[in-house]
């Protein structure tokens, strides 16, 4: 199979990248190394291709009707400019994505879904489409930098007409610039800290990339999918396929501020409404190791010999220097303190289930 290249492959090459298959698609793991790339991130800045992501646009006097009935939060509540985080359930509750959704107004919805999801997605929406809407696949139509760290804004802020320090988190501005190239830039990230996601017309992106890491000199530097991914973990981020997919439901997740079941018909209600009633069967917790070793996803979570869940996501902690990590696991025994012993390659670790184990940027006073 031929993998898919972004519009950034040929930078990532000049950057020495080590490139992997990403979903179909050729990407940068890492340039300087997983560990070293996260602390940039949380010290400085970080510079990210996030390009892969499938992009949907949602449109006509329908738009809003549609996208309220496909989700689990109210979007009708959203001004124009808002982003909202919020996730697409199946009758059953099973999550079948998670995204975030630009609204432009309530006729046009731009959807940036997971890449390895986009099709199904697609397919998805248009099943349930409405007379007066139009859904179109606007992948091609967009590249998508991610700019990310404490030093974000004032890097962009060089290559920016617009005041970025009234942008406030989760507000997009869709029709601004960035060294000179139209962009729509939204006060969004996956990684825990502030920053920024910019759209640009793909033939733009190389030029953008290119004048950002020249802004921001000693303080930014090109980061892979690798520690996008510890970053995402450490703040307890969501990822599909791990703490969310079609088995695992949004209040099993922990989710439930993302899911408003007093609103008007939503795919997958009925059966959250029932969960939520009786109680999620399972629970994500936080649990911090006890002895050496480090819980991957996937590893069998036990008590007593019995095993009761799963991890869902594990790993070192780079800024909290320890080994924490996401369970899965049955109601009864998801209480703060419980221990549990997680199954590392056929021998048993002690972990213990807490609360607020993950990072939390710090807020800066302002000046």
């Amino acid at each position: 199979m031929t993998l898919k290249r972004t519009p950034l492959y040929e930078q990532h090459l000049a950057h020495q990248a080590k490139m992997v298959d990403f979903a179909g698609w050729e990407m940068p793991i890492e340039y300087q190394g997983i560990i070293a790339e996260h602390k940039q991130v949380r010290a400085a800045a970080g510079l990210f291709d996030v390009s892969h992501m499938g992009a949907i646009m949602i449109s006509g006097p329908q738009a809003e009707e549609l996208l309220q009935l496909l989700v689990t939060s109210d979007v009708s509540t959203a001004h124009e400019q808002q982003v909202v985080y919020t996730l697409m359930c199946t009758e059953d509750g099973g999550v079948i994505d998670d995204f975030i959704a630009y609204k432009f107004s309530s006729d046009k919805w731009l959807l940036v879904v997971n890449a390895a999801n986009k099709d199904k997605d697609l397919n998805w929406i248009r099943q349930h489409q409405l007379p007066e809407s139009q859904v179109d696949d606007a992948s091609d139509d967009y590249a998508i930098l991610a700019l990310q760290g404490p030093k974000a804004e004032a890097i962009l802020q060089t290559l920016c007409p617009d005041d970025l320090s009234r942008l406030k988190p989760f507000r997009f501005l869709p029709e601004s610039t960035v060294a000179g190239r139209p962009a729509l830039i939204s006060r969004t990230g996956y990684t825990g800290e502030q920053g920024f996601e910019i759209y640009l017309a793909p033939q733009d992106a190389s030029h953008v990339w290119q004048e950002l890491l020249r802004a921001g000199g000693e303080d930014i530097a090109p980061i892979g999918l690798g520690a996008r991914d510890t970053l995402r973990f450490e703040a307890k981020l969501p990822l599909y396929g791990q703490e969310i997919g079609p088995d695992i439901t949004p209040l099993e997740a922990g989710l439930h501020m993302f899911v408003n079941l007093d609103k008007e018909k939503f795919i997958g209600q009925d059966a959250l409404k029932q969960q939520a009633a009786s109680g999620p069967p399972r629970r994500l917790v936080e649990f911090e190791m006890q002895g050496r070793g480090v819980a991957r996803s996937g590893y069998p979570v036990q008590k007593d010999g019995r095993t009761i869940g799963h991890v869902t996501s594990g790993s070192y902690a780079p800024t909290l220097e320890k080994n924490i990590g996401l369970a899965l696991i049955e109601t009864a025994y998801a209480q703060a303190g419980e221990t549990i012993d997680i199954l590392v390659r056929k021998r048993t670790i002690p972990a213990r289930i807490g609360q607020g184990l993950f990072y939390r940027r710090r807020r800066r006073a302002k000046k």
